[in-house]
């Protein structure tokens, strides 16, 4: 067999284990050790196998994913996302359909501090979507706002996913910060015009007919500077020392780790008991992601050894479908993965392919990375997988809420998502514009 040949048939083999059931990272390290054993032998298999370990965990880059996951685990059990809610609430509650509007805008601050969309779906689930019932919205619109809003979660700076394709693409964590933020804004204005126009032409789908439009409570200035104090001062404290040079993406997740440590403790949420927990959990998670990235780039070399994504390149790029052809089958290719698969497994298993081709049509890798992020955020909210949708499920506790209930009230947001993906395919500089300065 010749390597292209061998290449592919290990690309085949990882989407089989994969769907037998198989761990994506253990079914990477797999293949990748058979390809490579069956182009160059057992000897310079084994030898990679080490060299891939110890250049892709070694790096004082990766010491940002613990950070910025455990800053984000402190964030939510300090409570911060229920006093942005409130904040929003109180600016927002008399517009029509103010509390959907507020949903999206607490979420997207919530966002710049967390970068994981489950937590901002465990959050709002919880505190969102009760408020919203209890204002006479229809449970479906309110879990559907929750879950779509979730999404910004990954594309609003900090964002996991940025950091896992900035490491796959070689490109700068700060740089692939900052194109996080247009998209992030745009999808928020999305999800708000779409809130609006459902209010308006489809009123049965947003309101039971029992709407007050109003808070209860009325907060006072000072009450809502004192809420909206913790979560601006991380903001303050994260985003302007990264955006302002003073500090790199790895020291601002340190500050802003310790900047929630502080929050938590005088909040007093947490005690040495759930302390250890956060901190397990935060390991977990963090190993889980390094281990994942690991096996990707011994995937990536692997390919790179047998030459699939040159082949591919050629037949793409100078076929009748030429760049945007494959940037169209690419992204579909992504939102139909993420009706089965989670997000960073999708990356992983088509980064490596997709990089060189998207190198080679001349596309700039940064808009390629939001393209990416933004489409693998659709997979979020559509079925079956939807691991939102799923999230706001077992967060709930409610066992009359139906999970297709809460998958028909994202497919407005679904839509405002894939409008958003063609507005910054067409205008790229939504993306760039900051990146570049």
């Amino acid at each position: 067999m010749s390597p292209i040949e061998i290449g592919a048939l290990a690309t085949l083999g990882l989407l089989v284990l994969i769907y037998l059931g198989m761990p994506i990272g253990i079914g990477m390290l797999t293949v990748s050790f058979l390809g490579v054993a069956a182009i160059r032998g057992d000897v310079v298999s084994l030898r990679m196998m080490g060299q891939v370990a110890n250049d892709s965990l070694r790096e004082y880059l990766f010491a940002v994913v613990p950070l910025f996951v455990l800053m984000g685990l402190l964030v939510t059990v300090s409570k911060v996302g229920k006093d942005t809610f409130d904040v929003f609430q109180q600016l927002l509650g008399r517009v029509t359909a103010g509390l959907g509007i507020a949903t999206v805008f607490a979420n997207a601050v919530f966002a710049a501090i967390t970068g994981i969309s489950i937590a901002s779906a465990t959050v709002f689930s919880r505190v969102a979507v009760p408020e919203m019932k209890r204002h006479g919205y229809t449970r479906k619109f309110a879990t559907g706002v929750v879950a779509g809003s979730s999404v910004l979660g990954m594309l609003i700076p900090p964002s996991l996913l940025m950091i896992v394709y900035a490491v796959l693409a070689e490109e700068s964590v700060g740089r692939m910060f900052l194109a996080g933020v247009g998209p992030g804004i745009l999808l928020a204005v999305a999800f708000s015009i779409t809130i609006v126009l459902l209010a308006r032409f489809r009123r049965d789908f947003v309101f039971t007919g029992a709407e007050t439009g109003s808070s209860d409570e009325v907060m006072s200035g000072l009450g809502i500077a004192r809420k909206s104090l913790p979560i601006l001062s991380l903001m303050l404290v994260v985003l302007g020392g990264l955006y302002g040079g003073f500090l790199n993406p790895t020291e601002a997740g340190a500050a802003g780790a310790l900047g929630a440590l502080v929050i938590a403790l005088m909040r007093r949420s947490l005690d040495p008991k759930s302390f250890w927990r956060l901190l397990l959990e935060a390991g977990q998670i963090t190993v889980s992601v390094l281990f994942l990235i690991m096996a990707a780039t011994f995937f990536s070399r692997m390919l790179a050894l047998s030459g699939v994504p040159n082949a591919l390149a050629e037949v793409l790029l100078e076929g009748s479908i030429g760049p945007y052809g494959f940037l169209l089958i690419y992204l579909l290719l992504i939102i139909a993965l993420g009706c089965l698969i989670d997000s960073i497994s999708i990356m992983l298993i088509l980064l490596p392919i997709a990089l060189p081709i998207a190198e080679a049509a001349g596309f700039d890798l940064v808009w390629f990375g939001v393209l990416t992020v933004v489409a693998v955020e659709v997979g979020l909210l559509t079925p079956p997988f939807g691991l939102s949708v799923y999230i706001i499920k077992s967060a709930m506790d409610d066992p009359d809420l139906k999970v297709g209930e809460i998958f028909r009230g994202t497919l407005p947001f679904v839509g405002a998502m894939l409008v958003s993906i063609a507005l910054i395919v067409v205008f790229p500089q939504i993306a760039t514009w900051l990146a570049r300065l």
